[in-house]
Parts: structure tokens; sequence; C-alpha cells
């Protein structure tokens, strides 16, 4: 069985020692960079299958490495799991916009982070083994296996958590989601973010599709859905 690669971008030697020996006891196939040129030149030699990436670096810091990561061809695909020393709100919603696919605070325990990095790699694995297909409401396109969205023939560029948000939606038309139903459904119960966090994506969400947005609806009281049909 072909190990999972790991690329570890972090500045602390101990944790990047502790996390590397760990991951490899767990099976792993792991490299490491102590700051994000480096980390970012590995990313792209090497394809791993995750990314582990630490807020606070010297020079280009996380976010900017995330952010070259999902602009990238050649590496926008890869999963992505930030590590911090800052809980606040503003960084979470701030990584994940990016397209991070996950976020631990520290100090986490390593059976947490083994847990997260295998919960990511499994929702990777089914994402890419989805069958083609196209998903037409109104004026809105999205290109399931192309992970390509487009609005009046426009493209529009998405972060990965925002495609899965709408990947769910039109998948499931017409059914109200609360914010929790959401966080599960789209992003996976793994995944730690509040409904603060699915507002600040919905709203960015609707303002890239312009106006193919309408067909995202808020539900007062309850959650959000994605329509069926164009309203008469």
């Amino acid at each position: 069985m072909t190990k999972n690669r790991v690329l570890i971008i972090d500045d602390e030697k101990d944790l990047l020692e502790l996390v590397s020996y760990n991951l490899k006891k767990e099976g792993f196939y792991v490299t490491s960079a102590m700051d994000g040129e480096t980390g970012l030149s590995l990313a792209r030699q090497e394809q791993p299958d995750i990314v582990i990436i630490d807020l606070m670096l010297p020079g280009i810091d996380g976010l900017e490495v995330c952010r070259a990561l999902r602009s990238d061809a050649r590496t926008s695909e890869i999963p992505i799991i930030m590590l911090t020393a800052k809980s606040g709100e503003v960084d979470k919603i701030l990584g994940l916009e990016l397209g991070a696919d996950d976020y631990i605070a520290k100090p986490f325990s390593t059976r947490e982070l083994i847990a997260r990095i295998k919960a990511v790699l499994r929702r990777s694995s089914m994402r890419r083994t989805t069958h083609s297909e196209v998903i037409l409401r109104g004026d809105l396109t999205i290109n399931i296996a192309g992970r390509e969205v487009q609005c009046s023939g426009e493209p529009i560029v998405l972060t990965a958590t925002e495609f899965r948000l709408l990947h769910f939606f039109a998948e499931n038309p017409d059914r109200v989601f609360s914010r929790d139903q959401l966080i599960d459904g789209a992003l996976g119960q793994d995944v730690s973010v509040s409904d603060r966090t699915i507002d600040v994506h919905i709203t960015s969400l609707r303002k890239k599709l312009g106006s193919c947005g309408k067909w995202i609806e808020t539900v007062r009281g309850f959650g959000y859905r994605f329509r069926e049909k164009e309203e008469v």
C-alpha cells in the first residue's frame, strides 16, 4: 500500500520533530520545512497528499503559503490543514476563506492532528472519485469533476470551502439546512468551525456568484437552501 505523503511547514523545531516522528509511526511519508518559501518549493516539487502549515512563519506567513498553493494549478487540489497559536475567529475564517480544509489551534495533541489528517484525506479521496457531473441552474453552471463554476458563461473563482458548500447545496436542492448541518455535510464533522464561519462563507459565495447568488436562499430562523427551480 502506498504511503500518504505529508509536508509539514513549521518553524518550531521541537514540534516539527515530534509531529514527524508520530506521523512516521502511523505509516506516513513525511517531509518538512521551517519557512514558507522552502515549504512552497517542496510542495510544488513533491506534490504531497496533504500539507500542514503553521500560520506564523518567518518570511512568507502561513496564510500567504495557503494562498499561493491554492492559486497554483500544480498544488491547488492538495488538502491543507493550518496550525496556529492563534485561536481567534478572524484567523480561522481567513484560513478557511483562503482554502484551508481544516484548522487546529496550538497546543494540540498529535493524536488529534493524526485524526484530522486522516479525516481530510478521506474526504479528499471521496472528492477525487466523484463521477463527472455538471449541475445547471438557470445561468449557473457547476462542473463537479472539473471544480469549475460559471455564471452567464463567466468563470467564478471560489475557495475550496466555498466550492464544497455550493456543491453540497446543488446536490440537495430545496432542502433547508441549518448551519450545523452544513458544517457536517459540506465540510465534515471533523472540521471545527462555528455558525459565524458558515455565514461568512455563504456571504462570500453569494457575492462571488453575482446574479447567480439568488439560488442560495436564507430561510429565516432555520438556515439556508438551494432552490430547485427558477421563480416565475
